[in-house]
């Protein structure tokens, strides 16, 4: 392999979705069968020994794509020179535990880990899918001002497969039949899976699956509950489905859109785009100019009910964006 090594930092490491991740970045499905990886891990101190059991088992699978492995509890020497960085640890929300309890505790962890890219890394791409996604990814990008803030995304792809395989099973179609369905806003219960601009194959989703009423019910509220409906019935998180996902948004960053398709990512905002404020991390149709670079996709058509569902998944990234102003580097 004569390529440049693309190395990739991952935090939270020795996690559920971090084990699912790292053997499919290292086995050279995202960056191609003839470009080296170097794999940077990140854990706190107590979960390093996990981490060195998750490298060993790399190094078992023998894969000729993977160069390197390092293991770190530090951001700063986690982060030197990465290309790629997923943000995938964040600590979970516990028993009683509010939404923006949650946003406050993990503020701090993406302030530091923000103030680590900025030192380390000038060529690198950041992936936020621990959760409150948006929210974190927006105050790491507060905190690394030297790195443009479009090399910042948080991760909506998870909730496009969901709503995906639901339309699928729904309409009796394969899932690849199923284009241009757009997650709009936060990755929280008020997100807007758009159906009304999807395709099922040539029909509307709506023509697919026999009408309307479905999809703005239980699809809906499908899309939007099913973390916790995963969390009900496996006792854990979402995890595998997470991992594979983070999977697809770096793949859809790195190839180019085809011509008249879309894909959904949280991005910062223009400001100009669909009346969203400048610079919340907001999810958006999106198309990738095939080399990381990217597009907010303009000229989608709304109805007054996909409006008012983004105006309400507007209101709460705002009223996310108040309680960490105080995180937001100036």
């Amino acid at each position: 392999m004569s390529k440049k090594p693309v190395r990739v930092a991952v935090t939270g490491a020795a996690g559920q979705i971090g084990y699912s991740l790292l053997f499919r970045i290292a086995s050279g499905e995202v960056f191609g069968a003839d470009t080296p990886v170097e794999l940077s891990l990140l854990e706190l101190p107590a979960a390093v020994k996990a981490a060195e059991g998750t490298a060993m088992e790399l190094e078992d699978c023998g894969f000729p794509t993977l160069t390197k492995i390092n293991i770190h509890d530090n951001a700063d020497s986690a982060f030197e020179g990465v290309n790629w960085a997923l943000l995938v640890g964040s600590k979970p929300r516990g028993p009683g535990m509010e939404r923006n309890d949650l946003i406050r505790d993990n503020g701090p962890i993406f302030v530091g880990q923000g103030k680590a890219l900025n030192r380390a890394a000038s060529d690198v791409r950041a992936v936020v899918v621990g959760n409150p996604c948006n929210t974190n990814a927006l105050i790491a990008m507060h905190n690394c001002r030297e790195v443009p803030a479009n090399r910042f995304s948080a991760m909506t792809m998870l909730d496009e497969n969901r709503a995906k395989a639901m339309i699928a099973k729904k309409a009796g179609v394969g899932v690849g039949e199923i284009h241009n369905l757009a997650i709009w806003g936060n990755h929280s219960s008020s997100m807007f899976p758009d159906f009304e601009n999807a395709k099922a194959g040539s029909k509307t989703v709506e023509a697919a699956v026999g009408g309307r009423a479905w999809l703005e019910g239980d699809f809906m509220v499908g899309v939007q509950k099913r973390g916790a409906a995963i969390i009900a019935a496996r006792g854990k998180s979402s995890a595998a489905s997470a991992a594979s996902s983070c999977i697809d948004h770096v793949k859809r960053f790195m190839e180019k859109t085809p011509a008249g398709h879309w894909f959904s990512a949280a991005v910062p905002s223009d400001g100009n785009s669909y009346g969203v404020p400048a610079g919340l991390i907001f999810s958006f149709p999106i198309r990738s100019h095939g080399d990381g670079k990217y597009e907010i996709v303009q000229g989608v058509k709304l109805s007054d009910y996909a409006r008012k569902k983004i105006d309400e998944t507007t209101k709460e990234l705002l009223e996310e964006r108040e309680v960490v102003k105080e995180l937001l580097a100036r």
